[in-house]
């Protein structure tokens, strides 16, 4: 009988310390689709990395024609300001997402996602520009060449997407007039790109030093490529946790939404806090059992198999897709207060 052959090393085996807190749909997932996979960086740069999926279990990207007057909301995606979520739009055309296509139809409005320029080679603060410049452009041209409300505008990111709303949400306060916003959604946000896992500011950072997907190793690869000089990490627009008490107070109605089993989670409880101190409407929620890149799940409904584009038709009225029950729950949530922002529910 031949000696039994040893287990292959799986690069992205989940962390016996981790795995007992995680979601237990996730950990099937994890360990079937994740776990043989290298890490991008683990890997040489090669920006070929942008042609795959950012997230395994993430939707295809399908395309639509808006037909009728919206309100909108500005995505800034996710990713780390280096590897892009989905392909670019145009203005009659757009590539949506599984939780874009919820907000279009659970809140009916727009959504409008920058295909802004990324790291390495276009480092902080080419980002920002690009978002803002954007949110600037919808609400300057938006009515006339989309049918868009400007006065119904909200704007929203996961991520590093979530760093970026956090930031424009103030550089639209500051400008004269100003641009109004309903509502900013801060998923999962990058708020302190000073933040170690050798310090004590953030627990999280420790406590999930290990865990899946955005463990710190892949977090400060991110960090590196998009601000690669430190004095830069504590500017209010590449960390807005550094912004001045004067400025925060000028961020619109903020939602936070932060997952038990991510790096980034205190950081994001601090923003709010933050934010709260100077009076600005904030709620959060947290996600028990979840990892950082849950809403990126959003692939399949595995209760029916079904594609996102069926299931939002036959669902119209409460759309709620992922992978995962958690994932679902996330969109559900996103979409809601975002209806409820806009008077669309």
């Amino acid at each position: 009988m031949a000696a039994p052959q040893p287990e292959a090393i799986k690069p992205q085996a989940i962390d016996p310390d981790i795995l007992p807190r995680l979601d237990l749909e996730y950990v099937a997932f994890h360990n079937k689709y994740v776990a043989h996979l290298v890490p991008p960086h683990a890997l040489p740069w090669n920006p070929a990395i942008r042609n795959g999926d950012t997230v395994p279990g993430s939707a295809e990207y399908v395309s639509l024609r808006r037909k009728a007057p919206l309100p909108l909301t500005a995505g800034p995606h996710m990713s780390g300001t280096t590897v892009a979520d989905g392909p670019s739009e145009t203005l009659t055309q757009k590539t949506l997402s599984a939780l874009d296509f919820a907000k279009l139809a659970g809140a009916r409005c727009v959504v409008a996602s920058p295909d802004y320029r990324l790291a390495p080679e276009y480092p902080y603060p080419a980002a920002v520009e690009d978002s803002f410049e954007t949110l600037q452009w919808v609400f300057e041209k938006g009515n006339s060449l989309l049918g868009v409300d400007p006065t119904r505008l909200a704007i929203g990111g996961s991520s590093a997407g979530g760093n970026l709303a956090a930031i424009i949400s103030m550089k639209a306060a500051e400008l004269k007039p100003p641009i109004p916003l309903k509502l900013a959604q801060l998923i999962v946000p990058v708020t302190d790109n000073t933040a170690l896992h050798t310090d004590d500011r953030y627990p999280s950072w420790k406590e999930n030093a290990n865990t899946v997907w955005l463990n710190t190793g892949r977090m400060l690869w991110f960090r590196n490529f998009y601000v690669p000089k430190e004095a830069e990490r504590t500017e209010w627009d590449n960390s807005p946790i550094f912004a001045p008490d004067e400025l925060l107070a000028k961020s619109p109605k903020t939602w936070i939404a932060v997952m038990e089993l991510d790096i980034l989670r205190d950081e994001g409880l601090v923003y709010g806090e933050r934010l709260k101190k100077v009076g600005v409407p904030v709620s959060h929620k947290l996600y028990e059992k979840a990892p950082h890149q849950i809403l990126a799940m959003d692939g399949m409904t595995p209760r029916t198999g079904k594609s996102q584009e069926l299931v939002l038709i036959e669902y119209f009225s409460h759309p709620i897709l992922s992978v995962l029950g958690v994932g679902r729950e996330l969109v559900s949530d996103a979409v809601e207060n975002l209806a409820e922002a806009f008077g669309t529910s």
